[in-house]
């Protein structure tokens, strides 16, 4: 992609890029982008249409039955607790909404030329409205949805589709101390997995860097979830991602999501001692083994 960048630039005149980037305001800057839109849409035969839609993998339809999908979202909305208030989120976020709040880089991300992206990942759009939540004096936040989503990175693997769909969690509150705000989120969000999974999930957390959310999972998660909650100390995946703590969401040996502690709405409100805690699983797989 950045051999493809600058031969591009190469063939405007000298200062192309700034004019684009910096010289244009983002209202002129959409519509010079939309009459290209509209120009190039406008050679766009049936032929060729056919062709984008068996061969672009942004566009080709999930293999999942639909009606066994729904099934599972129905099973997942029937469990949750009443503590969650579901969101209705949009197909499309404001541009920067993964780059500027989890640190994933824009290329990872389906941008649109009306200054927004396709929504990637629910968890960080549900934390801006847990911030927003915040904000208006709501003591702790607790948010849910149901959402389609698309990733531009690479995907291999049978079944693997650039868009699929997941649920998910989000919860946000203010630090009480020694671990007792993380104590609380942890056990209403893997509490609401155990129901959905049954006796077959598979849960375990990770500690990252060492904190007294630890003793807090001795101490009170465990004996309030009265479940099995395994300690997965090798594990490295998303260890700059999640702060702290990670959780591991799976079912009969089959992973299906994860979850952590982040930084996310503590940075959009300003405040450190704001708590916010993901989790999701992806509803297509977990359809796939028997929902």
């Amino acid at each position: 992609m950045g051999d493809v960048i600058e031969r591009f630039w190469a063939k405007l005149p000298e200062g192309s890029r700034d004019a684009l980037v910096d010289g244009l305001s983002p209202s002129e800057l959409q519509s010079v982008l939309l009459d290209v839109s509209r120009e190039r849409a406008a050679k766009v035969t049936p032929a060729r249409l056919l062709q984008r839609w068996q061969q672009d993998r942004f566009v080709r339809p999930s293999p999942v039955d639909p009606r066994r999908l729904v099934k599972t979202q129905q099973l997942l909305w029937d469990r949750l607790p009443e503590k969650f208030t579901g969101v209705q989120l949009s197909p499309v976020t404001p541009l920067g909404t993964c780059s500027a709040v989890a640190n994933i880089n824009q290329h990872q991300v389906l941008s649109t030329i009306r200054g927004t992206e396709v929504a990637s990942d629910p968890t960080n759009e549900l934390a801006i409205e847990a911030a927003v939540r915040r904000r208006a004096g709501q003591a702790r936040v607790d948010l849910a949805t149901c959402q389609r989503v698309v990733r531009a990175q690479p995907v291999d693997g049978p079944g693997m589709t650039a868009h699929f769909e997941l649920f998910v969690l989000v919860s946000s509150a203010r630090d009480t101390g020694s671990g007792r705000t993380e104590a609380e989120l942890l056990i209403d969000h893997l509490r609401f997995w155990h129901d959905v999974l049954g006796d077959g999930a598979d849960l375990a957390f990770t500690m990252f860097t060492p904190s007294a959310v630890r003793e807090r999972i001795d101490d009170t998660v465990r004996p309030a979830l009265k479940v099995d909650l395994k300690e997965d100390a090798e594990r490295t995946k998303s260890a700059t991602y999640y702060t702290g703590t990670a959780i591991d969401i799976g079912r009969d040996g089959e992973g299906l999501g994860d979850g952590g502690f982040t930084t996310w709405t503590a940075d959009l409100l300003g405040d450190q001692k704001e708590r916010c805690l993901t989790s999701c699983i992806s509803t297509e797989r977990l359809t796939a083994i028997g929902a």
